[in-house]
């Protein structure tokens, strides 16, 4: 599922405080969490997205560290000791040797005594399943970006490398923009078919057309990183019944039943009664027209399954990890638990 590593026996440090760090880093945000052993939240903190492929692994692992002074600041010797253990599930650790690297540089770092490093889905997965018996399921996130985890019984994983295109992903709230766009830049110009997007996405940025809208994009008028915004009025125009921005959002529900259904494939849990957890902002936004499609899909690919919908911050998972790593009691879980979804 991740890596670990324990400082403990090599160099001797020192127990340290009872708690445990608990860190979530998406591509668009960041969330640390200092939570103790019985559960309670002690402190937390939130940045921006976690980006080592635009920025380099030393600087985005840096770039984490006043979020977690911050929260290490709650501690009664000002966080000056490593706490028991560092859950970080991070946003582009797809590969293992990403995965090992950001090991390494949270290592040295000095936060924990261990250190376990996961894909961000992970965090996901775990935040949706039960805290009794061995973790079983597939979760599948799709907010800015998309990717799949499963995870059977005896801790087989199934993954993806979940690197865009490149590795034939499909979808996303960034993808979902860009191909609205496409659609809309096609049917202004006759290439493509008639669409209400072509009208719908300039006037969103109060522009008269999609000549005005490519050009601002094109020449940076608009920030790029405002295209993700075009995403929410492509779901408007689905749901006033638009075919082309219909066929875009059924689409995406085919790629996450698609994740969904190969994962259970690969573990053998396609006729096992077994969660599919769904999160990410574009899920979580609750679209009718989206979910109901993922429901219909899903029913035919793996009927057993259990569609579980978790909108609790991701950082719940990491913490979540922590205290199983711990081997804490139940309590505590359901202390976390009830500090994240009440």
């Amino acid at each position: 599922m991740g890596l670990s590593t324990d400082a403990a026996g090599a160099t001797g440090v020192p127990a340290g405080p009872e708690a445990v760090l608990a860190i979530d880093a998406g591509n668009s945000k960041t969330d640390v969490a200092l939570v103790g052993t019985d559960g309670r939240v002690l402190g937390s903190a939130r940045g921006g997205g976690f980006q080592p492929p635009v920025v380099g692994a030393e600087r985005a692992v840096a770039e984490l560290a006043p979020l977690v002074a911050a929260v290490l600041s709650a501690l009664p010797d000002g966080g000056r000791g490593p706490v028991r253990h560092v859950s970080a599930c991070l946003a582009n650790a797809d590969l293992p040797v990403e995965e090992q690297l950001l090991t390494e540089l949270l290592q040295a770092r000095g936060w924990g005594r261990t250190v376990t490093v996961a894909n961000d889905t992970f965090a996901l997965l775990r935040a949706g399943l039960g805290d009794r018996g061995e973790p079983v399921g597939v979760a599948v996130v799709c907010g800015a970006g998309i990717n799949c985890v499963g995870l059977a019984p005896g801790g087989r994983t199934a993954r993806f490398p979940a690197i865009g295109r490149l590795s034939g992903d499909w979808g996303g709230g960034g993808f979902l923009a860009e191909e609205a766009l496409w659609w809309a830049a096609r049917a202004a110009d006759g290439r493509g078919e008639p669409t209400a997007l072509a009208r719908a996405l300039p006037e969103y940025f109060g522009l008269p057309d999609m000549d005005a809208l490519i050009e601002a994009l094109h020449l940076a008028r608009i920030r790029p990183g405002r295209r993700h915004e075009l995403a929410p009025v492509l779901f408007r125009v689905a749901a006033a019944g638009d075919p082309v921005a219909r066929a875009v959002v059924h689409r995406q529900a085919e790629e996450v039943v698609t994740l969904a259904g190969t994962a259970l494939a690969r573990l053998g849990l396609l006729d096992t009664p077994v969660p599919v957890v769904l999160g990410g902002g574009v899920l979580t936004a609750r679209h009718p027209l989206l979910e109901d499609r993922i429901r219909e899909l899903l029913a035919e690919r793996a009927p057993r399954a259990e569609l579980r919908l978790v909108a609790a911050p991701p950082v719940l998972g990491a913490a979540l990890l922590a205290l199983d790593r711990l081997a804490a009691p139940e309590s505590a879980h359901r202390a976390l638990r009830a500090h994240y979804t009440g």
